[in-house]
């Protein structure tokens, strides 16, 4: 089905995330969905039930869940980061918008990693930002106590100062 152009498939370390290989794809799949049954024993596939490690936690070293996908789709919204293909680069905005949190983006394109991709949040089914600049925001986020590491876990807890920080910044509410 790869082959054909009807799935595409995502390499996230071990995991594997298919999708469709475009909209028309998607759009025959769905037009069978009204064919299914929906007595007892069909099963919908169920996301994570929201709590507070799937809101908020590290993956890696690079902030994830609910928390970390709307973070980075804020800041595509306020054209601060733009998609390319995979990849995330900062616009011009982007960088001002940066050094107003202590981030400097031409500093962290020097690190010897990838600067900024597009990482599949478990949890969430969607993107969150990975790389040396995931990796710097969520450094910054924690120095400046937006967000706060729980001890002996992967679960972050934001804190109020964050939640009016991101309001102000990114008009986001979390």
């Amino acid at each position: 089905m790869i082959d054909t152009n009807i799935l595409s498939v995502e390499k996230q370390g071990r995991h594997r995330y298919y999708t469709f290989a475009s909209p028309d794809i998607a759009n025959i799949v769905e037009s069978f969905a009204g064919l299914i049954s929906t007595h007892k024993e069909f099963k919908k596939i169920k996301t994570p039930k929201l709590n507070n490690f799937t809101f908020a936690r590290t993956c890696y070293d690079h902030l994830a869940g609910k928390a970390g996908v709307k973070i980075t789709n804020s800041l595509v919204e306020h054209k601060i980061i733009k998609i390319q293909k995979k990849d995330y680069e900062v616009t011009e905005y982007g960088k001002k918008w940066f050094l107003e949190i202590d981030l400097n983006v031409d500093a962290i394109k020097t690190k010897k990693r990838c600067f900024a991709y597009q990482c599949l949040d478990w949890s969430e089914r969607k993107h969150h930002i990975a790389g040396a600049l995931g990796a710097s925001l969520l450094e910054k986020l924690i120095e400046k106590d937006w967000f706060r590491k729980k001890q002996n876990s992967r679960e972050l807890i934001i804190t109020s100062k964050g939640k009016m920080e991101l309001k102000n910044r990114l008009n986001l509410e979390i």
